[in-house]
């Protein structure tokens, strides 16, 4: 069920709709028929601020390359 972005020609209200199949749209301003899709740009995808540990705190031998107590072997 894609989200769809449309402008009503009549009264020029911008509105965003979810279409099922070839269900028709209209206008929940003015109720007109006379709509115009709009290009929609995607969203940016979230990205996490933190960012991933570099080292780990085990108590254990080196747990790979990430590991601070790693010694290249």
């Amino acid at each position: 069920m894609p989200l769809y972005e449309y402008i009503c020609r009549d009264c020029n209200h911008p509105f965003e709709e979810l279409v099922f199949g070839n269900e028709s749209v209209r206008c929940p301003e003015c109720s007109s028929a006379r709509i115009e899709r709009q290009l929609s740009v995607p969203a940016a995808p979230r990205t996490e601020t933190t960012p991933l540990p570099s080292a780990c705190n085990s108590s254990g031998p080196p747990c790979g390359p990430a590991c601070r107590r790693w010694n290249g072997s």
